[in-house]
């Protein structure tokens, strides 16, 4: 990566953990309406998991 893209990546980066933080609440929710008694830091875990996979297997693509 050359500089540019780094400053170009530093110049996003509070966004894209935003956007991340917001991908895990989205999902939590959803996960909330079908399980009313919902363990939050549980959900959070197995969500986090799946965004890991998802990410690994867009990276080796």
């Amino acid at each position: 990566m050359t500089d540019i893209e780094k400053l170009e990546l530093a110049a996003h980066r509070s966004n894209i953990i935003e956007d991340v933080h917001n991908l895990i609440e989205k999902y939590r929710a959803i996960f909330g309406w079908d399980v009313p008694d919902i363990d939050e830091n549980l959900a959070n875990r197995l969500i986090l998991n799946e965004v890991r996979q998802a990410l690994d297997d867009i990276q080796n693509k």
